[in-house]
């Protein structure tokens, strides 16, 4: 299943935030500068970084914090 380096357990709540929000992939790419193939990456839970930078625009445009997009999801 490929490189399965990857050892956190950091989810991506992009969906449900978009969707509160009534805003599509594509709205938010255009709000944020960022291409949708790359934030579909991030939403889809395959992205293994993520720059302050890009992190900030996010929140701005969706009106959330870091807390909000991202969960940690620890289960046994």
């Amino acid at each position: 299943m490929g490189d399965q380096n990857d050892d956190h357990a950091v989810v991506c709540r992009m969906d449900a935030l978009l969707e509160a929000r009534g805003m599509t992939l594509v709205e938010l790419s255009e709000r944020v500068g960022v291409s949708v193939v790359n934030l579909s990456i991030l939403k889809n839970n395959r992205a293994r970084a993520i720059r302050f930078s890009t992190l900030t625009r996010l929140c701005e445009a969706l009106g959330c914090t870091p807390g909000d997009l991202f969960e940690v999801a620890l289960d046994g």
